[in-house]
């Protein structure tokens, strides 16, 4: 009987220690499971943890906006977030960057920031060209360049486009200017017209509805795409690199003194890929241009 209860508390004292060293286990094993999962929850809250610097920017909201969208994951690889800010007046994206609102704007070209500079006592800056939006030659009766002896040509009668307009006839032999009229000439800059031209002015937003009385007219990009004219049809546009899209290039402009901020040059560069320049070209069958 002794033998027994001997060996009955032996029993009983072996499964104790199994069970207990079965229990630390079980504990040590949900223990370093939790270490295992604050480690991860560690890990991720390190990436959420990490702030993209916000640069934000003040653009109109066709095509500036569009191609502005197409830059954001550059941005974000190289830390940023961009904000945009679509204001399609002309005066509250200067105004905004002025004032420290917005890091910088994309909408303008630059004779017009400064003139706004000028009137406004501002201080922008311009610190990339990214695209133009080119004049155009369009067909009216006459289907080609070769024009007939007294041709009737419609152009802009305001100043800057009457200007862009007579370049862009001299540039396709049309007609020959003054040296130096640039983009002040006038018809009176006219010093050859071999066949005779027929130069009518009158104001731009007219020009897409006298085709049909004129042999050719030049017409403003925004207009000829408004009237549904496709600048990928016009019988001649403006040359990348003439003196009128050069000047008229759509800039990307901040504050004096904050061109080599790194999330501007961060921007710039973006603005200046081959992701934009693809995207332009793809997008707006020769309505929108890359200048760089």
């Amino acid at each position: 009987m002794k033998k027994l209860l001997t060996i009955a508390l032996a029993a009983l004292l072996s499964v104790s220690v199994f069970t207990g060293c079965q229990n630390k286990t079980t504990t040590d094993d949900k223990n370093n499971d939790s270490n295992v999962q604050d480690n991860v929850n560690g890990a991720d809250n390190s990436t959420d943890d990490k702030k993209l610097e916000t640069v934000t920017v003040a653009a109109s909201s066709a095509p500036h906006a569009e191609i502005l969208e197409q830059i954001k994951d550059i941005l974000k690889d190289e830390g940023y977030d961009l904000q945009i800010k679509v204001m399609d007046d002309y005066v509250t994206p200067n105004t905004a960057v002025e004032g420290g609102d917005v890091d910088a704007n994309y909408f303008q070209h630059q004779p017009y920031l400064d003139q706004f500079n000028e009137e406004n006592g501002t201080h922008i800056v311009s610190v990339a060209k990214v695209h133009y939006e080119p004049f155009g030659i369009y067909a009216g009766t006459s289907s080609s360049l070769d024009l007939a002896d007294g041709a009737k040509v419609a152009v802009p009668n305001d100043a800057t486009n009457e200007a862009r307009a007579l370049q862009l006839l001299a540039a396709n032999g049309l007609i020959t200017l003054k040296d130096g009229a640039g983009l002040t000439a006038t018809t009176k800059d006219i010093t050859e017209n071999p066949k005779n031209l027929n130069i009518v002015e009158m104001e731009a937003a007219l020009l897409p509805s006298v085709l049909s009385e004129v042999d050719v007219a030049v017409i403003n990009g925004n207009y000829a795409i408004s009237a549904g004219l496709k600048v990928s049809e016009a019988l001649a546009t403006e040359d990348p690199d003439s003196e009128a899209a050069q000047t008229f290039a759509n800039i990307l402009a901040v504050k004096e003194g904050n061109e080599n901020e790194d999330k501007i040059v961060a921007l710039k560069n973006a603005l200046l890929s081959d992701t934009v320049k693809n995207f332009i070209t793809d997008n707006y069958d020769g309505a929108v241009v890359a200048i760089f």
